[in-house]
């Protein structure tokens, strides 16, 4: 849209049915999102309009709302979605705090996608290797491009807590500020976002893919979670004394209890179960663990003010806003219909059947679909609509013969 037309107020409408679209730009049956396909409006977060830095003409990115022209919030949107997830917590006198951590890959550019990726090369004319994990020298061949990515989240007003190379070639980690919910997706969003278009200027290609090397760890997006009375502003995890409340136990009960039926909205793509099923400390289970990596609910170490719940489940490849709202929805799950945990594991441990996720997508949707609470959660519009995009997403994927079935089994008899 023009600044012009933006400033004068215009409304901005677009077909439904392009909230359904799938990654391949096309669309399930007419049916899920309305046999006419009649518009919705956007509507602009006035605190979310940002001129881009990175652009060299004027350019305004305004994160929206999908709102039906009625006025209410589409059902189909995820943002919209975590909104009334918020608000149910705020029914309660509560407020969810979260912070996201994000992964993700550096790469030269790709121009065939048959061809692996390989890390790109940096100022002192080599490629790096795959010994650079913690290093604090580990960036400084892409010192220009991260000198931008700083700058620009400066100007879009994005605060960073830590930056570092994380265990992967060429693999970097930011950990936002917790805050908001809202706030945080729609931080995470621009985020990524960001590092797209920067490195595009720099001449790299950054990946969110949840797993794009193989025999590397892939990428997350983990997810911690707090929750504070609105009137005190205290940690309801954590009583006068710091000890663990019943909130805080019946909250981990919640989020054991959607785990499963809700991977599929953690891990969106076929590729999401590559890294889940090389763990890697990518753990595919719903296990709870006091500061134990291998188990899909940590309880990182920390003071009882900011005792909280890390998601460990959620990819890079997942939709922000769905991810916390899915992970903050069954917490909220446990609290009110008062869900004890499991026992707490430590050390190594065999995972309980009753405690293991799917691992593909097709036994994730198959889950997903199911699932009576995911539809009492986000409503069965949503959730139908959700898995037939997904599903033609899976189609897809199995409508082509990978490289590994060529080389491997062409030969057999």
């Amino acid at each position: 849209m023009t600044a012009e037309g933006f400033l004068e107020g215009r409304r901005l409408q677009m077909a439904r049915g392009v909230l359904l679209q799938c990654i391949m730009g096309g669309y399930p049956a007419a049916r899920f999102y309305g046999s006419d396909d009649g518009d919705l409006a956007l509507v602009a977060e006035p605190t979310m309009i940002h001129p881009l830095p990175w652009s060299d003409e004027p350019r305004a990115l305004a994160i929206c709302d999908a709102d039906e022209l009625t006025g209410e919030s589409s059902n189909l949107s995820t943002r919209g979605q975590l909104k009334k997830v918020i608000a149910r917590y705020a029914a309660r006198g509560l407020s969810p705090v979260v912070a996201t951590e994000l992964e993700f890959f550096v790469f030269a550019p790709n121009t065939d996608p048959t061809q692996p990726f390989r890390p790109p090369v940096g100022l002192d004319g080599r490629r790096e290797d795959g010994q650079s994990a913690f290093s604090v020298s580990s960036n400084n061949g892409l010192r220009p491009f991260f000198n931008e990515v700083y700058k620009c989240m400066a100007a879009l007003g994005l605060p960073r807590d830590t930056f570092m190379h994380e265990m992967g070639v060429s693999q970097f980690e930011i950990n936002l500020l917790h805050g908001d919910p809202l706030l945080l997706a729609d931080q995470t969003f621009l985020f990524k976002h960001l590092l797209k278009e920067v490195a595009l200027k720099h001449g790299l290609t950054v990946v969110c893919m949840a797993k794009p090397l193989a025999h590397t760890p892939g990428s997350s997006m983990h997810i911690h979670q707090s929750i504070v009375d609105i009137n005190t502003g205290k940690n309801v995890f954590s009583d006068e004394h710091g000890e663990p409340t019943a909130m805080f136990r019946h909250f981990i009960g919640g989020q054991q209890a959607g785990m499963a039926e809700f991977t599929a909205l953690f891990a969106p793509n076929v590729n999401s179960y590559q890294r889940l099923c090389h763990p890697y400390a990518s753990p595919n289970n719903a296990c709870w663990s006091h500061d134990n990596r291998a188990a899909g609910l940590r309880i990182p170490a920390s003071s009882p003010v900011a005792r909280r719940v890390e998601n460990r489940l959620p990819g890079a490849d997942a939709n922000p806003y769905l991810a916390i709202a899915a992970s903050l929805a069954a917490g909220l799950h446990g609290i009110e219909h008062e869900l004890e945990p499991t026992e707490a594991i430590q050390g190594e441990f065999e995972v309980p059947d009753n405690l293991s996720l799917p691992c593909t997508l097709h036994a994730a949707l198959e889950r997903l679909k199911r699932s009576q609470l995911a539809r009492e959660l986000f409503g069965q519009e949503f959730i139908e609509g959700y898995i037939a995009s997904k599903t033609m997403e899976l189609t897809s994927f199995f409508d082509e013969i990978t490289p590994w079935e060529r080389r491997v089994l062409a030969a057999q008899a």
